[in-house]
């Protein structure tokens, strides 16, 4: 019977017929798979370390940095450069309006000078009409005129219908703006006043 046997050859028995080694290669590939964790988290750690004394030392830098712009700056000093720059944007503001207004009375100015100049070349040398002076020297005038007139971008038209002959309309082409005006020429207005119209509209 099983109980009449001796106690150390069960155990031999018993011995030989488990099978550990499969249970000690587990043990052992758990082992290493500790050892390589413990491993990486000790490489983490150090980083974590490294990156932690290079902040404290750019906190340091930057704690130093701060102290001393504190003690260099000045509230009363950085108050007064404000004002002072104001009061220059100020002055600059105001030049700039006054040369602003002085252009455009220069420019009303000139416009007028030109014309009334024109008005008195039309009026001729002795403040009349010209009829006075002969034929050609009058078509000469005329055609010097309308040459004038030409290279400012105007062109004049007389009445071709059977009438007096006189200028009744003016083209005014502004090639820079890629405007034209046409303007038919009413005598009851004044040469200075279309002088000066054309002139606004170049």
């Amino acid at each position: 019977m099983l109980l009449e046997e001796d106690p150390s050859t069960l155990i031999r028995h018993t011995i030989a017929n488990f099978n550990i080694n499969p249970d000690k290669l587990a043990v052992s590939r758990v082992s290493e798979s500790l050892s390589t964790l413990q491993q990486a988290r000790d490489l983490r750690l150090r980083d974590a370390e490294t990156s932690l004394k290079k902040l404290a030392r750019s906190l340091n830098t930057l704690h130093a940095q701060h102290a001393e712009v504190t003690a260099n700056h000045s509230s009363v000093a950085h108050a007064s450069e404000i004002a002072r720059l104001d009061t220059q944007k100020f002055r600059i503001a105001k030049g700039v309006s006054d040369l602003e207004m002085e252009t455009e009375r220069l420019q009303t100015q000139a416009a007028d000078l030109a014309a009334r100049l024109q008005e008195l070349e039309l009026q001729g040398v002795d403040g009349g009409d010209g009829s006075s002076l002969g034929n050609g020297a009058v078509e000469d005038e005329v055609l010097l005129r309308l040459k004038v007139y030409r290279s400012l971008g105007i062109e004049i038209s007389r009445d071709g219908d059977g009438g007096t002959g006189e200028f009744t309309k003016a083209v005014v082409r502004n090639d820079r703006k890629g405007d034209v005006h046409v303007v038919n020429i009413d005598r009851r207005f004044s040469r200075f006043f279309y002088a000066n119209y054309f002139w606004q509209t170049l």
